[in-house]
């Protein structure tokens, strides 16, 4: 009966057999041993059986005494007691050494045992074992290892190269992590140009975790600086490939040793490499190893060369079942061909080349309908194509497969996001979220942004401005939550020393709102803020106002109706969502809330439409704007974003400063030359600025445009990036701007496809498509019309350039048409 935990009336009555062994009652410490014993339940317990030999022992019972114990032992081997007791009894018979390894055998089960401790120390003395009784009990404290490293960091820090080494060499004994010992010893000598013993100590990581890419990183650093200094000529190429072969031979199942070199090879070596590698991995079966060689498509020979490898193997593998039709033995299994055809979808894909990647997908599920990963490449296709809807069908047909699978469950979610298709996505998500709770609120409680930050994108992409503003708020306040957050650990982290761990909690929560999702929800929130700016909701029927526009009296009819209905449709799932809120707040009351509401007070409630007709649009701009001034100022769309807030507010030397900040990141980008010309226009237009300010703007613009008018700096920018396509959208634009009788040759700048082009991809031809409909060229039905035949025949399967069906009303392509680009255009 292993770790059986007496309950309080036998436990009572154990103590009181040692008590009674103590006192040397031993008729008494039997009388209470039997009485546990008698019990059914407790008649094999490990350390009541010991107790009572050690007594029969002391009574002079020493066959019984010694059944007695080793019954018990065997009983409950993992006790402490039963040890100690079977030392003792050992040790009464003068087997002292036997005794010691039973004392050794207690102390490890209960470090901190002071009386096993002291019997042990009294039999080492006597038997002159004065090593090991002046060697204290070999004890890790993890509180002072963490102190050590701690201090070994700081030291790092400081560059104290030497002084880090020394330290981690004096107190490796007493720190846990020996890894993360050894690896500092290698980067240290690193850094002190020590690069023989570095290469040692980074073999013996190697020989660790041979998976691990920094250590040769370290181990080729140390190598190459020995032999030959800081630079690499072409002899040294064989050199570090013979390292590579060597580990390869030491680790033949280790992958790292066999992929690395292909960074390195080029040529007829790279060939040679990356035929054995491919072998190996498509005859086994390995799903990501397309992800493992992406790296290399940075290189068009070597890109070619693997097309050329695997599309040999394809052809071949469907003819004899061999990598080779020369080679001969034994046949490799159907698998292979399912993932060289896998392969080669991927490999297409990544290229562009969307027809044979559909192709290679298509053939493989044909062979194999089962298989999870082909509905999922399928449907990334389809996405990169810009058919979202498509996508959506082939990653619920994948998840189909298999339902239990989260991240393919989060993955169809966020396409159905995507294509706008909220319902939908939440209803897939609630498969896995509390029951009893809708998914959308359980989601939010459980902070999960990927989900929330999608949503901000699909209601803003539909329109629903309110619903995206509360999404963005709420990501907010989940930041929020996080940097409170951090009180929980100020004391926690100081009394169990877990000092770096700290101190790197310390540095993210500065740095908090640098993030990504905070980054994308932010500047949702200031997109849709410039937006309500602009065209303001002052009533219900304003949207109405501006959808009727160029529809004839039937089509508005029919519109009105549809929204009628539509609005009715929402006020009910509005009207349920409530009903459901306030039954969930009455019986699901948390203790976290309670507390949170004593402290700090109740939330106030986000409600989409007060959101969406705020009075000061701007200025909740830049609440959002704020952080990302603070903290992500390197990236150029903080600056842009901005520019737009200040160039509505009239704030021309807020303006000057976004703009010269976005033109020291990148003086060439597009937005960047669509702002310039605007603040440029509006400061012309202003002549009744202070004079300060005037001179001011005059210096400092005349630094950027270089004494040129709008009209030649526009021009000049055309022809320095005339094969991009994002930069000629935003210079017709310009031109546009600047002058509108050049309707027609800024739309053909901007629609060119010709094959100087090199950024003919879904993503800008969209956006293209998006700026002929969206009034940035004026009025150019006819052209849109035509751009998009041309666009489809560039694209067939993209769903923005398909032909729009007879059937489909007008109006519902009017409202839908704009938002689908938009999806395509940020999401693709």
């Amino acid at each position: 009966m292993p770790n059986v935990q007496l309950p309080p009336k036998e436990s009572n009555l154990f103590k009181r057999i040692l008590k009674c062994y103590e006192q040397k009652q031993y008729k008494n410490g039997l009388k209470f041993c039997k009485m546990i014993l008698s019990n059914p339940k407790f008649a094999e317990h490990g350390e009541t059986l010991a107790m009572k030999g050690l007594t029969l022992n002391c009574l002079g019972k020493k066959e019984e005494a010694y059944e007695f114990v080793r019954k018990g032992l065997r009983n409950d081997v993992k006790s402490h007691v039963c040890w100690h007791v079977y030392g003792l009894l050992q040790r009464s018979d003068k087997k002292y050494d036997e005794a010691i390894k039973c004392y050794r055998n207690a102390l490890k089960l209960d470090k901190d045992n002071l009386q096993i401790l002291r019997d042990l120390s009294l039999l080492q003395i006597q038997m002159r074992d004065l090593e090991g009784y002046r060697v204290p009990p070999n004890k890790m404290d993890y509180e002072y290892s963490e102190l050590i490293l701690y201090q070994n960091q700081v030291m790092r820090e400081a560059d104290l190269f030497q002084e880090s080494l020394e330290h981690i060499e004096t107190y490796e004994k007493q720190i846990c992590d020996k890894r993360l010992v050894e690896e500092i010893k290698g980067e240290m000598l690193l850094k002190l140009g020590r690069l023989k013993e570095a290469s040692e100590v980074f073999k013996n990581l190697i020989d660790r975790n041979a998976e691990n890419w920094c250590y040769y990183e370290g181990l080729e650093k140390a190598l190459q600086l020995s032999s030959i200094g800081s630079f690499l000529p072409h002899g040294t190429l064989e050199e570090r490939l013979q390292i590579y072969e060597e580990i390869s031979k030491q680790h033949p199942r280790a992958i790292s040793p066999r992929r690395l070199p292909l960074n390195l090879a080029p040529g007829e070596k790279f060939r040679e490499l990356m035929d054995k590698f491919l072998r190996v991995n498509f005859s086994k079966g390995c799903p990501p190893l397309f992800t493992t060689l992406k790296s290399l498509y940075y290189s068009t020979e070597k890109i070619s060369i693997i097309q050329e490898l695997v599309t040999n193997y394809e052809a071949s593998l469907k003819t004899c079942d061999f990598f080779s039709p020369y080679e001969h033995g034994e046949k490799e299994p159907p698998t292979t061909l399912l993932w060289v055809q896998y392969f080669l979808a991927q490999h297409f894909d990544k290229l562009g080349h969307y027809s044979l990647a559909l192709d290679y997908i298509n053939a493989a599920i044909a062979g194999t309908p089962t298989l999870i990963e082909l509905f999922y490449m399928k449907a990334k296709i389809y996405k990169h194509i810009g058919n979202l809807r498509e996508a959506v069908k082939w990653m619920d047909e994948a998840q189909s497969l298999d339902t239990a699978d989260r991240f393919i469950n989060s993955k169809c979610a966020k396409y159905m996001l995507r294509a706008n298709m909220i319902k939908e996505a939440e209803e897939m998500c609630s498969k896995f979220t509390r029951e009893g709770t809708s998914a959308m609120e359980n989601l939010n409680e459980m902070q999960c942004m990927w989900f929330q930050t999608e949503c901000i994108s699909a209601y803003q992409r539909l329109g629903r401005y309110g619903d995206a503003l509360k999404k963005c708020h709420e990501v907010e306040r989940h930041f929020f939550e996080i940097t409170d957050d951090q009180f929980d650990f100020h004391t926690y982290c100081m009394r169990k020393m877990t000092l770096r761990a700290y101190v790197d909690l310390l540095r993210l929560e500065d740095i908090l709102r640098r993030h990504a999702f905070y980054f994308k929800a932010a500047r949702s929130a200031i997109e849709i803020y410039l937006k309500l700016y602009d065209n303001p909701l002052t009533g219900e029927n304003k949207q109405q106002e501006i959808n009727s526009e160029n529809l004839s009296a039937k089509e508005l009819k029919k519109m009105l109706s549809k929204q009628r209905r539509a609005q009715k449709k929402a006020k009910l799932e509005e009207e349920r969502k409530h009903a459901e809120r306030e039954r969930q707040q009455k019986n699901q009351k948390k203790k976290r809330d309670d507390e949170e509401e004593e402290a700090s007070g109740l939330k106030e409630e986000l409600i989409p439409e007060k959101l969406e007709r705020i009075e000061n649009p701007l200025e909740e701009a830049i609440k959002f704007l704020i952080p990302l001034k603070n903290l992500v100022a390197d990236n150029i769309d903080t600056h842009l974003l901005a520019f737009e807030i200040y160039f509505r507010k009239g704030k021309f030397l807020l303006m000057l400063q976004s703009v010269k900040r976005a033109f020291a990141i990148n003086s060439n980008n597009p937005w960047l030359h669509e702002c310039l010309i605007k603040f440029s226009k509006s400061v012309s237009n202003h002549s009744n600025l202070p004079d300060i300010v005037s001179k001011v703007l005059s210096q400092e613009m005349q630094k950027i445009f270089v004494n040129k008018d709008l009209e030649s700096f526009n021009e000049d920018f055309l022809k320095h990036n005339a094969a991009s396509l994002q930069h000629l959208l935003s210079g017709a634009k310009m031109m546009y701007f600047l002058d509108k009788s050049r309707q027609e040759k800024a739309i053909a700048i901007a629609t060119r496809l010709d094959e100087t082009i090199k950024d003919k991809n879904v993503k800008t031809l969209i956006k293209v498509s998006e700026a002929l409909l969206d009034g940035s060229f004026g009025n150019c039905n006819s052209q849109y019309e035509e751009y998009r035949m041309a666009c489809h025949n560039l694209l067939p399967f993209t769903s923005a350039f398909l032909p729009i069906v007879a059937e489909v009303d007008s109006h519902t392509v009017a409202l839908n048409h704009t938002g689908s680009c938009d999806v395509l255009a940020n999401e693709i």
